[in-house]
């Protein structure tokens, strides 16, 4: 993780609808991954969308983990 990359976002957990800042690396550009909500613990599914052009974060789209993004 380069800590120089590092961008926060707001977004509500798909499934209690709690929010919370989500800590996004976009030193690895566009990707999707998993994190489990601090709240309630369900497994959320993330897509980052970088720019390919600049390389700031353009979109984090939040999901239910059986859901496809």
């Amino acid at each position: 993780m380069n800590e120089e990359r590092l961008d926060t976002r707001s977004v509500h957990c798909p499934y209690c609808n709690m929010p919370f800042e989500l800590l996004v690396d976009v030193s690895q550009g566009s990707h999707e991954t998993w994190e489990d909500c601090p709240y309630c613990c369900a497994p959320i599914q993330l897509r980052i969308v970088v720019s390919p052009f600049d390389g700031e974060l353009e979109d984090v789209l939040v999901g239910r983990d059986d859901e496809v993004l």
